[in-house]
């Protein structure tokens, strides 16, 4: 007897607007798959707004993007993220920004701040690693609290491949951030 196995649902964006809304819960969606997940650690909220100021610093005197702290970002109807920290230039903000205040598009730069566990660990280096890297980031920085350390994918043949793994007494910057440079134990203190 053969076993048809069942069919996975696919979320979509108008199926997460009917959910109940909820301070506590973030729903993302990616491909199609829905990934609920609960307010961060108060040291993962703490990783994030140090990386948002460096970035914003970096932003207000050079004047040539925005650093964003989770904004919304919809790819598509079945892809749909909250990313912790993005940073995007001012061109592509204005061509990228809805009315509902939401990214319709890739940012250049995109950082993840891993939160404890299986589900968000597959979440962040899988699944949105392989989303950003689909959809055009440029950049994508995973920072890692617990081990304070930030691994580092930059855009090579049309992916997003891992190119750094830098550790507290390691400096980061990016091509994409002229003159930016920050010490990665200023993101962890």
């Amino acid at each position: 007897m053969d076993q048809i196995a069942p069919e996975q649902i696919r979320w979509t964006i108008a199926d997460v607007d009917l959910l109940a809304a909820d301070e506590w819960k973030r729903y993302e969606i990616i491909d199609g798959e829905l990934f609920v997940t609960r307010a961060p650690h108060l040291k993962h909220q703490m990783t994030l707004g140090r990386i948002y100021r460096a970035l914003q610093a970096w932003a207000d005197e050079t004047v040539n993007g925005e650093a964003l702290l989770t904004p919304g970002v919809i790819f598509s109807d079945a892809d749909s993220v909250i990313p912790d920290v993005v940073w995007i230039s001012r061109d592509r903000l204005d061509l990228l920004l809805d009315e509902a205040g939401h990214l319709t598009g890739a940012p250049e730069l995109i950082v993840e701040v891993l939160s404890p566990g299986t589900q968000n660990e597959r979440r962040d280096r899988e699944a949105k690693l392989k989303l950003y890297s689909s959809q055009g980031v440029e950049e994508y920085w995973i920072a890692d609290y617990r081990l304070q350390k930030v691994d580092v994918y930059r855009r090579e043949n049309a992916q997003l491949k891992r190119t750094a793994t830098l550790l507290l007494n390691d400096e980061i910057n990016s091509p994409l951030l002229p003159n930016f440079q920050c010490q990665i134990q200023q993101f962890f203190v």
